[in-house]
């Protein structure tokens, strides 16, 4: 690969992560116990009233040609790894609760899932948030 077609792909990816923006995240977990598998999916829409959150936008808005509105919606890519964050925490704490309630894991090992995974999750969102990514679309989450 050429020395030119390097940089025109590297300012291609830049463009495309500063204006891409993000109107779903899902996160799945599941945990393996000595009874089976404890199983927990979320999924979370940013910033819409459609039914599958498959875009930013209402129907209605795109029909009524407000573009400006139908491209305004969505997370920047930073603030969608929060929300992954966010989630994946929630889906890591129910997927354990959900775990020791159907027997497949003991309370001590509830317990200290559940601390290490608060304690985790805190701190990938303080260091996501304590840098300024090149390309997340900009500005603090």
């Amino acid at each position: 690969m050429t020395d030119d077609l390097k940089e025109r792909t590297k300012q291609a990816v830049m463009n495309v992560k500063k204006h891409l923006r993000i109107t779903k995240v899902v996160c799945t977990r599941s945990v393996k116990g000595k009874y089976g598998d404890s199983y927990v999916g979320y999924s979370a829409a940013w910033d819409t009233i459609q039914d599958d959150a498959g875009g930013s936008a209402d129907l209605a808005t795109v029909q009524d040609n407000d573009q400006d509105l139908a491209n305004h919606g969505g997370m920047t890519l930073k603030e969608s790894k929060v929300a992954s964050l966010l989630l994946g925490m929630q889906a890591d704490v129910a997927a354990h609760d959900h775990a020791v309630a159907g027997g497949n894991i003991s309370q001590t090992q509830h317990t200290e899932s559940i601390k290490a995974i608060k304690h985790n999750y805190s701190r990938l969102i303080a260091d996501l948030l304590g840098g300024d990514e090149p390309g997340n679309g900009g500005g603090n989450a």
